[in-house]
């Protein structure tokens, strides 16, 4: 990854985790937008699920800040035990987030559609990162890096969702919300890893 591609996905992986750390563990959570409008929708929200949002925003914003360190070539190559420690930490992350995020997709706002979108996310997020560790264990670096950075375009969603839930708001306003993110449950991942294939395919297949 070069260095101005890196410190994009950085500051935004950065600035969407303060974000979600300040709202749902400085503030009152119950006030943040997500939790405000599925009480909106739905009667009451179980103690379980809070749990699970709670898992899946902790272990989430963990591997979107670590996910730009461990793919960035200059700081892999001078600091490998530190690479492969904070590996461990975002398998960690990715293994909790895709559990508690294929909970959370049953309960996604919009019905079936935006339940199969969250879902389909969920899963792939956590094969991307077994076939990660994988490939790791059986010393295949280049597949284990090609598959990394599948994995992180999907941990990159937290980020695209809130951008495109910003722009669909704009564009169509909140009286079609539940419209909207149909859409964004499969937008917020399906381009991103489509570019992941072709950064792949461009730029690590001609190395």
């Amino acid at each position: 990854m070069h260095k101005k591609t890196w410190l994009i996905f950085s500051c935004l992986a950065i600035l969407i985790s303060c974000y979600s750390v300040v709202q749902y563990f400085f503030m009152d959570a119950h006030q943040a937008g997500f939790v405000k409008l599925k009480l909106m929708l739905n009667s009451t929200l179980s103690s379980f699920w809070y749990i699970m949002l709670y898992l899946h925003i902790i272990s989430g914003v963990v591997a979107l800040v670590i996910g730009p360190f461990t793919l960035f070539s200059k700081f892999r190559e001078k600091n490998i035990k530190r690479h492969r420690m904070m590996g461990k930490i975002y398998m960690i992350g990715i293994l909790l987030g895709s559990v508690s995020g294929l909970y959370l997709a049953f309960y996604a706002t919009g019905g079936l559609m935006s339940q199969l979108g969250f879902g389909f996310l969920s899963t792939f997020w956590l094969i991307t990162a077994f076939q990660a560790l994988i490939k790791i264990k059986h010393k295949k670096i280049l597949d284990h890096q090609k598959w990394m950075i599948r994995n992180y375009s999907l941990t990159f969603a937290a980020v695209t969702l809130r951008i495109w839930l910003v722009l669909f708001t704009i564009l169509f306003g909140f009286e079609h919300f539940k419209f909207s993110y149909t859409i964004i449950a499969w937008l917020c991942w399906l381009p991103n890893l489509i570019a992941a294939e072709w950064f792949i395919q461009r730029k690590l297949n001609t190395m």
